[in-house]
């Protein structure tokens, strides 16, 4: 097993894939919001939507930048692999947004909060958060030890 903590490749590895995956979110939350505020989406539909547009992000940059000496393996192969373990991602991802988002919703509306900013972006932005926290988990160590396993 790699020990993030113990080495140093591994460390970089990781702040490069989470700053990979910083940008995964930006695409995933303007895509989303973009799809709930302007096009009227419903927030499980946008949410994998928006999914699918930071997973593409995502297995670009993690190819080329944060996974380079993967490359031992062909594009299609990886792909298939980063997609599958996407896939299991989105279907994590859809049950937490849909068994969360009444709840959060109603917790934001008891909350003070929702007297000044509009209740139903800040409740769908924090359940899409949540979300995206799981998935990161799964996505990180799946890809981790399976998709780039190739190398040292």
């Amino acid at each position: 097993m790699v020990s993030i903590l113990n080495n140093r490749r591994e460390r970089t590895r990781f702040l490069r894939f989470a700053f990979v995956g910083a940008i995964g979110s930006v695409i995933d939350f303007g895509v989303s919001n973009l799809l709930i505020q302007l096009f009227s989406v419903p927030l499980v539909i946008a949410g994998a939507i928006s999914f699918v547009a930071a997973v593409l992000s995502n297995f670009t940059w993690n190819r080329y930048w944060t996974y380079p000496d993967s490359r031992s393996k062909a594009l299609h192969h990886q792909l298939g692999q980063f997609f599958t373990v996407s896939i299991i991602g989105l279907g994590i991802r859809v049950v937490t947004l849909a068994g969360l988002e009444p709840i959060i919703h109603r917790l934001i509306l008891k909350s003070p909060l929702s007297l000044s900013l509009p209740t139903k972006v800040i409740a769908d932005n924090l359940t899409l958060a949540v979300a995206i926290a799981i998935v990161t988990l799964w996505n990180f160590f799946a890809n981790r030890y399976w998709t780039y396993g190739d190398i040292q």
